[in-house]
């Protein structure tokens, strides 16, 4: 399958890659890379250690951009980069992936990784990498991997980082680059959320839910966009509980932990993941279905 990797040099670039003061010399493709023309390339990017809340915010953001011409850009890496190119594939998108090796099959890393990596050939995507198909993986092309996802791409949207990490490094380049930085919010408790947190206070734009996303990649939202209409037995059964005692009546956020018997995180959980999906909103300190 190596036989089907080509080459193109800086003139056939995307043009937000051009921009970038260290442009790599040429690029190595596997598959098709979308007409920048014609679609808003995302990078998506958070922690190999992400906790369920970061898998489910992942899934349920680019789930939300169904339908619209964005493709999603990220690393092939373990964690959110793996949750956010099945979730594209999930969700008809098309997904590039930049492996930190080489593009000959047997050197793509992870190795667990390398049916993923088929599957977004397949599905219209396509793989990336400045460095020629026999490289492997190793610490130094990590971070030089980093700038080509963030010279890509309008955007760059950040769900959980450590104080330090690669993906404080793609954010990083991302801001260099004069491009936005979309942050998810994180619970203070949670290490993963230090880096958006300390984003948000450098001025990052916070992304609450898919209407919040779409507006930020400056497609129109209104309010079918906001209210998501979605089978309530899709829900998970703490967001199923609180559906439905907001059903009955608007309260504030301290009375549903009185009246749901469950763990204070697992009620967080899923406030939050009903508010992402567009199901909930809180007015005059009281929590309510939109």
């Amino acid at each position: 399958m190596a036989d089907d990797i080509y080459k193109i040099g800086f003139d056939d670039f995307p043009p937000l890659l051009k921009e970038i003061n260290d442009p790599p010399k040429e690029l190595y493709i596997r598959g098709n890379l979308p007409n920048p023309a014609d679609y808003t390339y995302l990078a998506v990017v958070g922690s190999r250690y992400h906790s369920s809340y970061g898998k489910e915010v992942c899934e349920s953001l680019i789930e939300s951009l169904r339908g619209l011409p964005v493709v999603i850009v990220s690393g092939l890496a373990l964690g959110i980069d793996s949750i956010a190119h099945t979730s594209a594939l999930k969700s008809d998108l098309k997904t590039i992936a930049i492996p930190g090796s080489g593009l000959d099959p047997k050197n793509i890393y992870p190795r667990t990784h390398q049916k993923l990596a088929q599957k977004i050939v397949e599905s219209g995507g396509a793989l990336v990498s400045e460095f020629s198909p026999d490289t492997q993986a190793a610490p130094w092309t990590f971070p030089r991997r980093n700038r080509i996802m963030a010279g890509l791409s309008a955007a760059t949207l950040v769900i959980e980082a450590r104080e330090k990490s690669g993906t404080l490094i793609t954010t990083r380049l991302a801001m260099e680059y004069n491009r936005d930085v979309l942050v998810v919010p994180g619970s203070i408790f949670n290490a993963g959320s230090i880096g958006p947190l300390k984003l948000l206070k450098d001025g990052a734009t916070p992304i609450l839910n898919g209407a919040d996303l779409k507006e930020a990649l400056g497609f129109k939202t209104d309010e079918k966009d906001v209210t998501e209409k979605i089978d309530i037995d899709s829900l998970s059964g703490p967001e199923q509980e609180i559906f439905k005692l907001l059903a009955k009546n608007n309260m504030p956020r301290t009375e549903i932990f009185i009246h749901l018997k469950l763990a204070t995180e697992d009620i967080n959980t899923a406030l939050t993941m009903l508010e992402l999906r567009g199901l909930i909103t809180e007015t005059a300190g009281e929590m309510r279905l939109i």
